[in-house]
């Protein structure tokens, strides 16, 4: 995937990149069956474009798999100049549905089920304080944009966002987090640890999140960055999808998109949608999340769902 990514990176690094130059770029990728849609959000002078791609699977039965590409923005211009180490996130996601449109349409290498991408373009974000580095904002509040990034028929979610700017992880490339549902933090997926390892020839990586991390952003709780946030918005399972580093890099940062690291990412989100489709990867057991409900209730009421 590392063609992919790099034409991604190129394609979203510049000052004048918007949703509509994405779409231009994607249209020869696309099938009959396939649909990209953009819808363009202004606040405060500034454009924020949503991006929504649909990519049709052959079996109608099969579930859908959700690719989420979380972040503030890929830039944070004027104060800043060039793309941020935030933009991985937007990155992944759109590398990821390159190489799926391009296995199907272009290869004959279709998977069974629809796979939803979605991500937004903002290369003029503000900056918020965080610690231990700052934080990159959005001209839109986080709840807003995940209306238009948390879809219904995604059955499941993969999250994926640069989190580089803490000292709980410390380690280059990528991790996953446990499976978060309605407000549980569930066991990590055996299906998920062995593609994680098959893709990287190394042993799983874990991103540690605790109950903060899946409340709402806005409630004043520290958070360690926006990974968990869809699950905030959806009944379906989300996996947080980490890029992450030895040292603490704010999301502000420049020059920090390790190409290597984003491929692995974007790889990685393209054999759970291959497995995921067939039916041989879960994300969590359903029938221990039923004895969870049974013996100590619903947890929703820490989401927006409810």
């Amino acid at each position: 995937m590392l063609n992919q990514v790099m034409l991604i990176h190129d394609l979203l690094d510049g000052a004048d990149v918007d949703g509509f130059k994405v779409l231009k770029f994607f249209t020869p990728f696309l099938s009959d069956d396939d649909k990209m849609t953009v819808e363009r959000i202004e606040k405060n002078g500034k454009n924020v474009d949503f991006l929504k791609i649909q990519i049709r699977g052959f079996n109608s039965k099969a579930p859908t798999l959700g690719i989420v590409g979380q972040l503030g923005g890929i830039g944070a211009r004027p104060d800043v100049t060039g793309m941020v180490s935030d933009a991985d996130g937007a990155i992944v996601a759109l590398a990821s549905a390159l190489k799926l449109l391009e296995m199907k349409n272009h290869r004959n290498d279709k998977i069974q089920g629809n796979v939803v991408i979605t991500t937004h373009i903002c290369p003029n974000s503000p900056t918020i304080p965080h610690e231990p580095v700052p934080f990159m904002g959005s001209p839109i509040d986080i709840h807003s944009a995940l209306r238009h990034l948390v879809i219904p028929e995604m059955n499941a979610i993969l999250s994926i966002d640069a989190t580089k700017g803490n000292r709980i992880i410390n380690m280059k490339g990528f991790a996953f987090t446990p499976t978060v549902k309605e407000g549980y933090i569930l066991k990590v997926s055996e299906d998920l640890i062995t593609i994680y390892e098959r893709v990287t020839g190394k042993k799983a990586v874990i991103l540690p999140i605790t109950t903060q991390d899946i409340t709402p952003y806005e409630n004043g709780i520290f958070h360690i960055n926006s990974i968990m946030q869809p699950a905030v918005w959806t009944n379906a399972p989300v996996v947080g999808v980490a890029t992450t580093s030895e040292t603490t890099t704010p999301g502000c940062s420049t020059g920090a998109n390790s190409e290597m690291d984003l491929e692995a990412a974007g790889r990685f989100c393209v054999e759970v949608a291959k497995d995921y489709a067939r039916g041989k990867c879960t994300f969590f057991d359903e029938t221990e999340f039923q004895k969870l409900i049974n013996l100590y209730g619903s947890m929703k009421k820490i989401s927006k769902i409810q």
